[in-house]
């Protein structure tokens, strides 16, 4: 007998942002698109102001447990309430937002650890405001990863962005391009590779995945004549990934034919050797409706692949299509039946 699904967790993001207006909006359009049952954790007062100064006619009511979003939904937005609160001033950034912001997060994912929600969807923050704060972290990965480690030990996590079938992940992410030859190491390359691996099958249900891994050089080092990293980095440990490990892995490929759409179709993912490898050929593809998605870790996280866009919150101006997938998205990855 199936039983009902956990509602999703969706966190509030910088109440500056588009982060609000998007999960607002999305709800108030549920007839025409419909969305899983979720709740947001955040204020029931901002969220009140902020879906008021959209001009949407929507409830938004408190629960006390996750157990009464699914009985709320279909009539009003439900909010798991925190003690922080919000200031709904769109497009000027306040650094007390920041207890809110990260309170959501930590509970959002709190619920999920607890299996009270099935996954978190993150709306989008900012960190620099956050840091003013004293944010102690890179950026969202870094405290979700945190937030999920266990006896000391954090997750190791990956990004990957997907649109659709097509998702790509890079090996070194948020660093300058002249920090990526001492980066890149045969270690890092065979950790992603099998974290993406290990995931594709857990979480995607990929029974066998296809991988796909990029060269760093132009042309793939062109045998050695534009660089020899892949000879000494990335294909000893492609053939480490197939000797040791018999993942299906193929490389080096050039990255600039490796995401044409016949030679991506043919994989499950791409790993490519750094940031912009990766995320401009999702990017080109789905601008506005790319989903980034962390692997690694023990709970299934997606997020819109946009930042905050302070000049279009408050505005109803600002594209739901990301948010959508990501929302989406995280329903497809945990709605298996449950026995």
């Amino acid at each position: 007998m199936q039983q009902a699904l956990l509602p999703l967790a969706l966190t509030l993001g910088e109440p500056a942002g588009i982060g609000p207006d998007l999960t607002l909006q999305l709800f108030a359009n549920r007839v025409k698109k419909p969305l899983p049952c979720f709740a947001v954790f955040g204020d029931v007062q901002f969220l009140e102001a902020r879906a008021a100064r959209l001009k949407l006619d929507i409830a938004v009511r408190q629960i006390d447990t996750l157990e009464q979003a699914a009985d709320v939904f279909d009539t009003a937005l439900p909010v798991m309430p925190l003690d922080a609160r919000a200031t709904d001033v769109p497009g000027f950034l306040d650094k007390e937002n920041a207890a809110i912001v990260t309170a959501s997060i930590e509970q959002a994912v709190g619920a999920v650890r607890a299996k009270q929600a099935r996954a978190v969807v993150t709306a989008p923050i900012h960190k620099a405001n956050l840091y003013e704060a004293g944010f102690k972290y890179p950026g969202h990965t870094e405290f979700l990863a945190a937030l999920c480690a266990q006896e000391g030990v954090s997750p190791r996590p990956v990004m990957m962005l997907a649109h659709k079938d097509k998702r790509a992940i890079p090996v070194t992410i948020h660093i300058a391009l002249k920090e990526v030859f001492s980066r890149l190491t045969v270690g890092r390359i065979v950790e992603t590779v099998r974290v993406a691996h290990h995931d594709l099958i857990h979480k995607f249900g990929i029974a066998a995945p296809r991988i796909g891994v990029t060269g760093l050089n132009p042309h793939a080092g062109e045998d050695g004549a534009m660089g020899d990293e892949e000879k000494t980095i990335v294909q000893p440990a492609i053939d480490e990934l197939k000797k040791r490990y018999d993942i299906q892995v193929d490389g080096p490929l050039p990255a600039d034919t490796a995401f044409a759409p016949h030679i991506w179709s043919g994989y499950d993912v791409v790993v490519a050797m750094y940031h912009d490898q990766a995320l401009i050929p999702v990017k080109a593809i789905g601008f506005d409706s790319g989903v980034n998605i962390t692997l690694g870790l023990p709970l299934v996280r997606t997020s819109p692949d946009h930042g905050t866009a302070l000049s279009l919150a408050g505005t109803g101006q600002a594209s739901t299509n990301s948010m959508y997938e990501a929302i989406v998205l995280a329903h497809q990855m945990t709605s298996r039946e449950v026995e």
